[in-house]
Parts: structure tokens; sequence; C-alpha cells
């Protein structure tokens, strides 16, 4: 069952659009092909949040205006460590499967098409990735976007699991000297 996103509100965000395909559909009648347009848009602000969305039209222009309608609709808040993700992941969605590797700050975005354009919408400046599965961009778009929601922050993960851990971090002492087990007797 799929879990709900959080909705974030577009209206204090200041978002750019960036077009990434246009698809031209044909559909067989009895009269002939009737054409339209298909039109993926991801959305961004640059600062951690990040939507996609495909809008579907006998025109270009409104095809574009519902996908970029859908993409604000439809954004995350993306878990940045600085310039890059907190850790890798390996998303498979369908028969596309992306790769995100943290890379060191100067790296860049070491992405090709759809991927590319959600990494830049979202503000992540330096990462390594891979497509590995199906090259279709809007299933590639979408598995980069699962990927990019399901990063965690590492610290607060660690709080919730071994609370006893991250509290004697804190305060700078070893777990086991508050278990009297590094005192000598």
């Amino acid at each position: 069952m799929k879990e709900p996103l959080s909705k974030i509100d577009p209206t204090d965000l200041t978002l750019n659009d960036k077009l990434v395909s246009i698809n031209r559909v044909a559909k067989v009648m009895r009269g002939g092909k009737r054409l339209s347009f298909s039109a993926l848009v991801v959305t961004g602000d640059g600062e951690g949040h990040v939507g996609i969305g495909v809008g579907k039209a006998n025109e270009v222009p409104a095809a574009i205006s519902k996908a970029s309608a859908t993409a604000k609709k439809n954004l995350i808040k993306v878990q940045l460590a600085r310039t890059t993700i907190p850790y890798e992941t390996r998303i498979k969605l369908g028969a596309a499967k992306v790769l995100l590797k943290p890379a060191a700050p100067g790296t860049g975005i070491i992405a090709g098409g759809s991927i590319r354009a959600v990494l830049e919408a979202a503000g992540i400046k330096d990462i390594l990735t891979k497509s590995l599965g199906s090259s279709n961009k809007i299933n590639v778009a979408k598995a980069t976007i699962l990927a990019l929601s399901q990063l965690k922050n590492p610290k607060e993960e660690l709080a919730i699991r071994k609370p006893a851990l991250v509290k004697t971090a804190e305060e700078g002492s070893s777990p086991t000297e508050e278990a009297g087990m590094g005192e000598e007797q």
C-alpha cells in the first residue's frame, strides 16, 4: 500500500519549471490518426523541494501547463547533506532502476536525462547516478523522485532506533563507561 506523501504548499516557494520531454502520441481511429501530446515537467526551488508532473492534451502548451500544475501538487522535501545526499540508495520502479550515490564537494551532477533534471531542480550539486533499467524518461523521473523521497536524516533515525547511544554521544562518554564496565575495581 502506498503511503501518502506530505503535501507541501507551493505558494510560499519560488519554483522553477523545467520541461524534460514532449511526446507526440497518435491514437488510430476509424477516420485516421488522432494526434495528442504528453509533456513531462520537473519543478523545484533548488533548496530541497522538487516535484514532477505529466500532462496530456491536444496542444503542446496545454499539455505543458497541465504537467506544471501536477508537478506543483506533487512536491516532496528532499533530505540533503550539504550539497549531496546523506547515503547511497538504489530504487526499482517498474522496469526503471536508479542508483544514487553521494559525492565529494566539487564533483558536480554526474547524471543524464530526466535524473539530471530532477536533481538540479532539487538543488543537489554533487552526486553520482546511474540509470540501470528502462530508459523511459517518465519512469526514470518517477524512480528518482521515489529514491529522493525515501531518504532520511541518519542522525534522526539513529535517535529513534537507539536513543541511549545518541544521548551518551552528546554527553561525550562512551556507553561502556555509563554501564560501569570501563571502571576497574
